[in-house]
């Protein structure tokens, strides 16, 4: 198993994605997060849509994904919220022992 993921989920707005995103760096759930906008088809209860969406794309310890996905679902207002989990296998070994840093409980 990795030690260190991608988490990504998605949401409605600009501004729900930087709260979002606000909220997991502040609980050290997620070292940074990349906000991508995006058109979103899907199907939903029977019809296809087409919206605007806001990719989050989170870099976490792979031991915080279980504590950043409850911390999603409590702070998203979709019924349900995209949440997909992706391992890194490799990367900058600075880089990632700063994800690692980063996602440690403060003192």
């Amino acid at each position: 198993m990795s030690e260190y993921s991608e988490v990504v989920t998605t949401v409605d707005s600009a501004e729900a994605a930087e709260e979002l995103a606000r909220s997991i760096v502040e609980a050290r759930l997620g070292a940074c997060v990349h906000i991508v906008p995006i058109r979103s088809v899907y199907r939903w209860e029977g019809q296809v849509q087409v919206d605007q969406e806001w990719r989050c794309v989170i870099k976490t310890a792979t031991d915080r994904v279980g504590a950043l996905t409850e911390h999603i679902r409590a702070h998203h207002s979709y019924e349900v919220p995209q949440v997909t989990v992706t391992p890194i296998v490799d990367g900058s070994p600075d880089y990632l022992s700063w994800v690692g840093e980063e996602t440690r409980p403060a003192d």
